[in-house]
């Protein structure tokens, strides 16, 4: 799989429109548009950094959201 194949099920796998991965990235739609049809390549390293983003960010959600440590707050 190519990085442009893989940029575009990363992104469907957030369910994201193009618009709005590029807010969530800060990304010109322009660049993310070239990206996807193969007009430019996108450089890989940024690529990995984006993947890991979400991933960190769907791990942040699955947890305590209100930031609670534990039941009496000190991690236990």
């Amino acid at each position: 799989m190519d990085s442009r194949d893989y940029l575009i099920e990363l992104r469907n796998s957030t369910g994201m429109s193009r618009k709005e991965f590029c807010a969530y990235f800060e990304i010109p739609y322009r660049t993310l548009q070239d990206w996807e049809l193969g007009n430019r390549k996108m450089p890989d390293y940024l690529l990995r950094l984006m993947a890991y983003k979400i991933e960190m960010e769907k791990l942040a959600g699955d947890g305590n959201s209100n930031g609670e440590k534990g039941k009496n707050g000190d991690g236990r």
